[in-house]
């Protein structure tokens, strides 16, 4: 199966910016599609997203340039490629870019096409993306990090910590997991309500609620688990996304709310602080991605005790992972398409991670489409793990609700750990 033609064209994401769908066509009536999500906290070492900067155009943010290369010279590197070689194409499409984040191209062009050439080897074969993808292993449905209140940047700061999240830790099976989360998203949302809180809803569909401290925010979570008739550290726990580096000025670390700041030690010890009195089971991005020492520290502070992932630190990239292997920074790495570029270094990293003895955590972006993509990637790798942000918002239930249809077609051979999934990094 040859790839016969390349098409590229500018939708929208949930934040109704700019972005990119490519389609590849192999032959009539046999199609892939990709569609390439964006963040809005991106670390300093994600390959680059190609923005055209025109104040004209869609405040700066339109990719009709991106858009241009795909149509052009990346579409007269692969055509008649097989379609199904993926490595290859991807290959070709790195080597064509020729830098080290992808600048030249832009990785947003680049992931639009690798997503769709996916996208197309699976239907051409016939197989679904997750069978395609996983060379018929994948089996391991994920649990689910699902936000419940969100701040940082994401919700204009109305609190300082980026995401406020649910870990459902008993459940038997996937829907189990969606179930629990249910009651406890409703319920937050109730008691927000009576308690005049409630502002509106954030980038990734949790609650934007008025708070007047992150900490209030942490006893309410627990309040509201409680409330909705789980026990709190056995049943449910909190995962935690600092999002540290938007939080850095490359010497204190900053509470916009409260007006506080923090030195690298003096933040440490607040991190490690919640990680006692709370019910908290992961922290990602707890540090800035510059604070490799800081990092270090934690992680001997917390000394396997929780889940430390490595967001903006790693970026999706095995050079950077490797090296947080060899400083012992962290036990986990948030895996995002789009901060690498195409699908087979997004696998590497994956096996990258999971060689290390490290866990993986499948994520969307802040920026979503309705594409399912990670869903099956999270399946087909066995990652154990997935993020994709609250329990509201299409983008978002798209993603959920394709982990349900996964589940129904894998049927007998489908497995789900659920909070099991820590038994490989913590000390319990």
């Amino acid at each position: 199966m040859k790839i016969h033609t390349v098409d590229a064209y500018q939708i929208f994401d949930s934040r109704g910016n700019p972005t990119i769908e490519c389609v590849i066509a192999v032959e009539p009536g046999l199609t892939g599609v990709g569609r390439v999500p964006s963040g809005a906290s991106t670390g300093q070492y994600e390959a680059l997203e190609l923005r055209d900067e025109d104040p004209r155009q869609f405040g700066g943010r339109s990719v009709f340039t991106a858009i241009e290369h795909i149509k052009g010279e990346i579409a007269a590197a692969i055509k008649g490629n097989d379609v199904c070689n993926q490595e290859a194409i991807d290959t070709r499409l790195i080597d064509l870019d020729g830098t080290q984040n992808k600048s030249r191209l832009g990785a947003n062009a680049t992931l639009a096409v690798s997503l769709a050439v996916a996208d197309a080897g699976s239907k051409a074969l016939g197989k679904a993306l997750y069978d395609y993808l996983g060379v018929g292993q994948g089996r391991l449905l994920p649990l689910p990090e699902i936000q419940i209140i969100g701040g940082g940047a994401h919700a204009h700061w109305q609190v300082d910590i980026q995401d406020f999240l649910l870990v459902v830790m008993n459940a038997a099976s996937y829907e189990e997991s969606l179930k629990v989360t249910y009651d406890v998203y409703r319920t937050a949302g109730d008691l927000l309500l009576q308690q005049g809180r409630a502002v509106g809803v954030a980038d990734e569909g949790g609650y934007w609620p008025l708070f007047d401290t992150n900490d209030a925010v942490l006893d309410f979570l627990v309040d509201a688990i409680d409330a909705a008739g789980y026990v709190c550290g056995r049943d449910c726990m909190i995962s935690l996304d600092f999002a540290a580096s938007d939080l850095y000025d490359g010497e204190y670390y900053r509470f916009r709310k409260q007006d506080r700041h923090f030195t690298s030690d003096e933040f440490i010890d607040l991190v490690v602080d919640w990680c006692h009195r709370y019910p908290v089971i992961s922290v990602e991005d707890p540090l800035a991605d510059s604070d490799w020492t800081g990092w270090e520290r934690l992680s001997h502070r917390l000394n396997g005790r929780v889940q430390i992932v490595g967001d903006d630190l790693f970026t999706t990239n095995s050079q950077r992972i490797r090296k947080g292997r060899e400083t012992n920074a962290a036990n986990a790495v948030l895996i995002k398409p789009n901060q690498i570029g195409t699908v087979s270094e997004t696998i590497a990293a994956i096996e990258l991670t999971k060689n290390n003895g490290w866990l993986p955590i499948i994520s969307a972006r802040s920026g979503e489409t309705e594409d399912t993509f990670i869903a099956h990637l999270a399946v087909a790798t066995n990652a154990g793990q997935i993020k994709v942000g609250s329990f509201a918002r299409g983008e978002r239930m798209a993603k959920w609700n394709e982990l349900i249809r996964i589940s129904r077609a894998l049927g007998n051979r489908a497995q789900f750990v659920g909070g099991r999934i820590y038994d490989r990094i913590l000390r319990r």
